[in-house]
């Protein structure tokens, strides 16, 4: 049993490290996220373009751009181009290849969002036939005049077209000023990540260098391990359970003969990974309306599908989470929720993140302690 002040101490510690994850998650994190972002991308990309920067070779009158060579008589030196150049364009290669693999991808997509858009005003229609018919049938119960009701509705349907419009205008207007500046500040973000990509590409060796000859060698020796354990195990983690959950929502629509049933399992898939919305945002209300006009086995399938897609994200979310960055289950659900509530959609990482280094930092400034 340990003596008291040793437990003070350590409670000390806790609270005081807390604190301060708590405090740079908070403040320091949002000034600093576009660089951190460009450190990650110039770590995948540093292997593939330090290997074509030193095979590349450009020779200019009698100098040599390439692989060093030994400085003799009559000789030249060789220089490499610049790793951090070659990393960009690289880069940018790669953002050209994805995006003609989205274009050719997506077409079929289009194809059934243009027979989406086909259909609409079909249902228009059949939710005009089935307001009527029950405007009728509440004539007929009251004893109305006929096509009162029908008149009442049309009109304060007229009523609230008006109204929206007149509300969503000054939205519209106050909102696409909103947009531009958005786009503006998405244009200079993607400026800044790209040259900082290429700067630390450049630099990363001097990087390695100062941290190695610094008094906080050994912290940053941990927040970078725990930093890549818990980006890697999020992005793993977020992507099998995005493709699983748009692979059973294409299943059970394909099931249920949906002629969009691709172009819904991708947007349910999409949507499921955003905390903000997720797989019941759709499939309960499509469900419900199924129920509405009598489509049971329709309905109860959307259903079984929602649960579906709910069980294999609270499962595999602890799980795999844990697994992979040392918690257990429970402490892996308790950090997500904790960060959410903190730090809002970032939270779902930042919360394993922030309790693992709470843990790893405490048990290292106090492992002298016994």
């Amino acid at each position: 049993m340990g003596k008291p002040n040793k437990k003070l101490k350590k409670i000390l510690f806790i609270l005081g490290i807390t604190g301060a994850v708590y405090g740079t998650f908070r403040f320091l994190l949002p000034l600093v996220v576009p660089f951190l972002a460009a450190w990650a991308l110039a770590l995948v990309l540093r292997p593939s373009s330090s290997w074509l920067a030193r095979r590349c070779q450009i020779k200019v009158y009698r100098r040599h751009w390439g692989k060093p060579t030994c400085q003799r008589e009559g000789a030249v030196k060789v220089l490499g181009p610049p790793v951090g150049l070659v990393g960009v364009a690289e880069l940018l290669v790669v953002f050209a290849l994805l995006s003609w693999a989205f274009y050719f991808g997506g077409r079929k997509l289009c194809l059934e969002a243009g027979m989406f858009l086909e259909q609409i005003p079909h249902w228009v229609e059949e939710a005009d036939q089935w307001l009527t018919a029950l405007c009728h049938q509440v004539e007929d119960c009251f004893c109305l005049n006929p096509d009162c009701m029908v008149i009442l509705m049309r009109e304060m349907l007229k009523g609230f077209m008006e109204s929206l419009k007149k509300g969503a205008m000054p939205y519209l207007m106050v909102n696409s000023v909103s947009v531009f500046r958005w786009g503006i500040k998405a244009m200079v973000m993607a400026t800044i990540l790209l040259v900082a990509i290429g700067m630390a590409l450049q630099e990363m060796e001097v990087w390695k260098k100062r941290c190695l000859r610094s008094a906080f060698r050994q912290e940053y020796s941990i927040i970078g391990h725990r930093l890549a354990i818990v980006a890697n195990a999020y992005l793993k983690t977020q992507g099998v359970i995005m493709l699983l959950t748009t692979v059973v929502c294409t299943a059970g629509l394909w099931f249920l003969k949906n002629p969009y049933y691709i172009l819904a399992g991708v947007g349910i898939g999409i949507l499921d990974a955003l905390p903000v919305f997720g797989t019941g945002t759709v499939l309960i209300p499509w469900a419900v309306l199924q129920f509405v006009k009598r489509k049971w086995v329709r309905g109860l399938v959307l259903l079984g599908l929602y649960f579906a897609c709910y069980l294999i994200r609270e499962f595999l979310e602890a799980k795999m989470m844990g697994d992979q960055v040392g918690l257990s289950p429970l402490e892996t659900l308790i950090s997500i929720y904790v960060g959410l509530q903190l730090f809002g959609v970032l939270g779902l990482f930042l919360g394993p993140v922030g309790l693992l280094l709470i843990e790893d930092l405490v048990e290292h400034f106090t492992a002298d302690d016994g």
